[in-house]
């Protein structure tokens, strides 16, 4: 039985969501690729003993991804990601000849570049629905004729079924080579539900999550930066685990220097009088009628989480909901609790990038549970790391989008200004080749 920690790749890494799931079950997750500047200094400041590769999947190849990181010829077990959505064509014979789906197309051809023993796609549940499911079937198809086998009873995960206070669905597909075992999908081990039923444990409820959190509206600071030395209170079980109180007996991750008094991605926002008393009189789990925002239950699970649009896409904020007992939104804080982010992992100083980065995520634990499944095929026997890891430097936390691509060295307007085009540049100029198979 092996014994040294497994090998991952990520491969739209965002802020870290599924490298820090993967982490918890224990892979060394060398290598993350991401095109976004803000959200690749995220990724640094949170995972700065790994590297980042500030590019786009249409623009690296997988000998690139090994020469620039610790891989080099090293065997890699996993290759995983989540393709952005960016409205799947399925026009013509040919799903993979519309530019639409041109990020599919690379991580697909990644995976055939870097030869991982498994892969993971993750995406929304909507591929699942009507005609996507011939897309899937497509994706299939190209795997199984590069030698990959996939597990085509494919399922939809909800991260409120592993621990997660939040209803969030996203659809998995696994996949591995012919001579490896595939790996199963993790058995539930939470419901959304006031009591436990049967083996079930009760979801942790939105209180769980929250309740401990010094409430910002008794920081003034707060007004001008998003981090405060503030007094907690008492912490839930869930809670517990997110503060990094104790070693979990099945969490791998590396321990993180950070100050256990300090709470960050607590920037607090301005209400008018009018909001916050319509926000006062919203009943819990219901959408307040003007902001469309909806207050969340404390004994309930959080709605889904959402990112917005990003700058070329019209910059618009996803809506956030509503603070069970305080009327004003949820902090940043406070939404990376309820998306089972540990308190040390910090996102941009703005509101906007940071619920766009928690909002685009998966939640780790979801994250782990998958990857926990493929820790078992893997045959790895794992040791907690005594180890225990600095954060990256405080600055990658506060830049703008031109001192984040000034920092990796690449241009500015990677990500385009805000235009009205329903389709990115990048997409229109792509012509795919119409055959990607490369196994013979």
């Amino acid at each position: 039985m092996r014994k040294h920690r497994p090998i991952a790749v990520d491969l739209f890494a965002g802020a870290g969501g599924m490298t820090l799931g993967f982490e918890q079950a224990g892979f060394d997750v060398l290598a993350s690729i991401e095109i976004d500047p803000i959200h690749c200094a995220i990724h640094k400041f949170n995972f700065p003993f790994w590297t980042v590769l500030c590019k786009s999947v249409e623009d690296i190849t997988g000998a690139e991804i090994r020469n620039k990181s610790d891989i080099g010829n090293q065997k890699i077990d996993v290759v995983f990601g989540g393709p952005p959505c960016q409205g799947f064509s399925l026009i013509g014979k040919r799903s993979f000849d519309d530019p639409r789906n041109s990020l599919i197309f690379h991580f697909i051809r990644l995976v055939l570049e870097l030869q991982p023993k498994i892969f993971v796609l993750e995406n929304v549940k909507g591929m699942t629905i009507g005609k996507h499911k011939q897309f899937i079937a497509e994706i299939i198809s190209q795997f199984e004729i590069n030698g990959y086998k996939i597990n085509q009873n494919y399922q939809v995960l909800n991260a409120a079924c592993y621990g997660v206070p939040q209803n969030r669905e996203r659809l998995f597909l696994i996949g591995c080579q012919e001579k490896i075992e595939l790996p199963n999908y993790p058995t539930p081990i939470t419901k959304p539900t006031k009591s436990s039923v049967n083996h079930f444990s009760p979801t942790p409820t939105v209180w769980d999550a929250i309740q401990d959190l010094p409430e910002v509206e008794n920081y003034p600071e707060l007004n001008t930066q998003d981090w405060t030395l503030a007094n907690y209170g008492k912490p839930s079980d869930y809670a517990v685990k997110l503060r990094n109180f104790y070693l979990q007996e099945n969490n791998f991750a590396y321990q993180r220097k950070y100050n256990d008094n300090l709470i960050t991605s607590s920037l607090r926002t301005k209400h008018t009088p009018e909001s916050i008393q319509r926000f006062q009189s919203t009943p819990h789990g219901k959408t307040e009628p003007i902001s469309r925002f909806y207050k969340l239950d404390p004994q309930g699970i959080c709605n889904t989480l959402r990112a917005g649009t990003p700058s070329n896409r019209g910059a618009y904020t996803s809506p956030r909901p509503i603070h069970p007992f305080t009327p004003r939104c949820i902090t940043v804080r406070e939404a990376a609790r309820l998306h089972s982010y540990p308190d040390w992992f910090r996102f941009h100083v703005t509101k906007w990038h940071g619920f766009r980065q928690i909002g685009n995520s998966v939640p780790p634990l979801l994250a782990k549970a998958v990857a926990t499944e493929i820790i078992k095929v893997l045959g790895v026997k794992l040791e907690q790391p005594k180890l225990v890891q600095d954060l990256g430097d405080i600055s990658l936390l506060t830049g703008d989008m031109s001192q984040a691509a000034k920092y990796f060295g690449v241009n500015p307007h990677v990500i385009e200004p805000r235009i009205r085009f329903k389709i990115t540049e990048r997409c229109r100029h792509y012509d795919p080749p119409k055959n990607i198979s490369t196994h013979n």
